[in-house]
């Protein structure tokens, strides 16, 4: 759906972005991540036409956005960080005008309906948007991204400014869009990013400093992948349950924690997530997990690692990893 081949940008003797490659599958939500200067806003720009690249090819529904720009540009829904709205006209009077903008074909009242009641805006549709919240303001940004369906939508911090609750909706919101949309979410709220996204990107100082899962991160850079269970049940027999499980290695009792609950360290083989087997199995007992934890590396661990000088510069971590 988006393929990006070998993509710089430069600005004088100043390399923005350098020599990036990277494709998101169709349905796919990309959280695109990186600090203040790293390139990330430049690779969007670029990607929405905004911007033109130095060298390399950016394409999007398979039309490049250089040599076919009216077409790649009618594929992507674009929220950038501050919404473009006109706070003067009514939620109807600003999405007709962006249906127009756009030069929409479709049904004009049906579709934007449809759109309201998905972003849930369809109770304010004749209020004015400067009486609006900030978080329906941040949903008739989404909305006009929305219109005429456009198969890529890039939404650039889609909760800054938000209270929690506001952001719990949106991140609802764009986990429903991700089942029909391929989607590229940048964001500073890192759990957020974790919580919502299929693939992460990180990008730092113009380069890609790593590409995968939330999981596959965590088990690339963390060396610790141990998991900390408390369970409702008698020691001996848990302990004996856990060892048993497909993929564990190890097992260490940890004693009693509260009132008939116990603690174990669980140590999968590499490379092999066990929380699901785990689960089963203590459920088939009637034995409840209390808490379960991973003491792997958090995103936000993750990222304050790659974008600090603790990366050196032959682009391996402290130990040796390639990144």
């Amino acid at each position: 759906m988006i393929e990006v081949q070998h993509l710089t940008k430069r600005y004088g003797v100043h390399t923005a972005v350098d020599d990036i490659s990277f494709s998101v599958k169709e349905g796919e939500i990309l959280g695109f991540l990186g600090p203040n200067g790293a390139g990330k806003t430049t690779t969007m720009n670029i990607l929405t036409g905004y911007l033109s690249a130095s060298d390399g090819i950016a394409s999007v529904n398979g039309f490049d956005v250089l040599e076919q720009p009216k077409e790649a540009k009618s594929s992507i829904g674009y929220l950038p960080e501050h919404p473009p709205l006109y706070l003067d006209m009514t939620v109807r009077e600003y999405l007709d005008f962006i249906f127009d903008l756009k030069k929409c074909k479709l049904k004009r009242e049906e579709h934007l309906r449809q759109i309201c009641k998905l972003v849930k805006i369809d109770d304010v549709y004749g209020r004015l948007i400067k009486n609006l919240s900030k978080g329906y303001q941040q949903r008739v940004g989404v909305a006009q991204a929305l219109i005429g369906n456009p198969p890529v939508l890039i939404l650039d911090e889609p909760t800054v400014g938000l209270d929690p609750n506001q952001i719990i909706e949106i991140r609802s919101l764009i986990k429903d869009l991700g089942k029909h949309h391929t989607v590229i979410l940048s964001s500073h709220i890192l759990p957020e990013v974790e919580a919502v996204c299929d693939r992460i990107i990180i990008i730092h100082k113009g380069k890609i400093a790593a590409d995968n899962t939330p999981s596959a991160l965590a088990q690339q850079f963390s060396s610790d992948q141990r998991l900390v269970i408390r369970v409702a049940g008698p020691q001996a027999d848990v302990q004996s349950l856990l060892a048993g499980v497909p993929g564990v290695a190890k097992v260490t009792a940890m004693g009693e924690r509260e009132p008939g609950v116990q603690e174990f360290t669980v140590e999968p083989k590499p490379g092999i997530d066990v929380r699901r087997p785990i689960f089963e199995r203590l459920s088939n007992r009637s034995w409840a997990i209390m808490s379960l934890k991973s003491m792997a590396m958090t995103l936000e661990e993750i990222f304050t690692m790659l974008t600090t000088e603790r990366i050196v510069a032959s682009g391996r971590k402290k130990g040796g990893k390639r990144v």
